[in-house]
């Protein structure tokens, strides 16, 4: 877009919310970012305005959100630490902030919403009905949001599968479980079973379809959700695949994940309790149904998939 916009992003330094600000900011808009000390990041973006705040702080976050027309409310604890501590309130600050200022609210939703009664195809009038603690935060987090259309609140959720990409971190399966950040891929730890279907989504690609629903604000409702397709993978072979034609090792050795490990280690990790409680997960296929967005944008973003991994794998330094 060309005219001038303000967006603010919580989350900037991660990997979906750094993506959707870079290309916010290549689209004309004005940037503006919350971090608790932007002064102590060594490569921050410069194209943003930088505030210091935390997203804990309802007051930071209403200041930081003063005439900008978005929200885009990316932050994640890292590691899972604090989450039913952290989460909620922090979106309650969002809502507060976007009712002050009128901004639209964005959201990068997650499968965690929804149980097996849903399976196995997720579509956007799916029952929320979750297995797990953090499932049940995240489906509560966008039930506030509905809660706030109905006096007026705009948001935008836009849900994807497990997130790959440049920027992805410990939270990822890719870099988390798969492969490991900055060592040479000599072998892989496949969470799931071959012929079970698993659905992936490339953070460009996601970021991408944001900002391009953004761009349809008179087309969206109140409270608007889209689902995406982003990167199937129909039988379990095909990330796996994408990863050894990358390296150019097509024999690298893929074990199956430990996942009997995660209950030894869950007492000392919070991240290896809420990666024991997804594993539900990676026991059938689930596909998500992107008919709404489509009818919207008329295509949805998508990156080859070998590009898409040699960049990801590039990024993590395992290349």
């Amino acid at each position: 877009m060309t005219d001038a916009r303000t967006a603010l992003v919580l989350g900037a330094t991660g990997g979906i919310g750094g993506e959707v600000a870079r290309q916010l900011a290549a689209r004309g808009w004005k940037v503006r970012a919350l971090h608790r000390d932007p002064a102590s990041l060594a490569n921050r973006d410069d194209r943003f305005e930088w505030r210091k705040g935390d997203a804990m702080n309802r007051q930071a976050v209403v200041a930081a959100a003063d005439g900008v027309q978005l929200i885009l409310h990316a932050v994640n604890p890292p590691g899972y630490r604090d989450w039913g501590q952290l989460v909620l309130p922090m979106i309650d600050n969002t809502i507060a902030a976007a009712r002050a200022s009128g901004a639209r609210i964005v959201l990068p939703g997650t499968v965690y919403n929804y149980g097996p009664n849903a399976f196995p195809v997720l579509r956007e009038s799916s029952s929320q009905e979750p297995l797990t603690h953090k499932g049940a935060i995240r489906a509560e987090l966008e039930r506030r949001l509905q809660a706030a259309s109905s006096d007026g609140v705009r948001s935008l959720v836009v849900r994807a599968g497990d997130f790959f990409g440049p920027g992805s971190t410990g939270n990822s399966w890719f870099s988390g479980g798969i492969v490991k950040p900055g060592k040479p891929v000599r072998a892989m730890f496949y969470p799931g079973k071959t012929g079970i279907g698993h659905q992936w989504a490339y953070v460009p690609d996601v970021a991408r379809t944001m900002v391009r629903l953004i761009e349809q604000e008179q087309r969206l409702p109140v409270f608007a959700t889209f689902h995406m397709l982003g990167h199937w993978d129909a039988d379990g072979t095909q990330m796996i695949g994408a990863i050894k034609r990358s390296v150019d090792q097509p024999k690298v050795k893929v074990r199956s994940f430990p996942w009997w490990v995660l209950p030894l280690m869950a007492p000392f990790s919070e991240m290896f309790r809420e990666m024991r409680e997804m594993r539900y997960l990676w026991k059938e296929p689930i596909r998500m149904e992107n008919a709404s967005l489509l009818a919207t944008l008329g295509e949805e973003p998508h990156t080859p998939w070998d590009e898409a991994v040699k960049t990801t794998l590039t990024a993590l330094r395992c290349i």
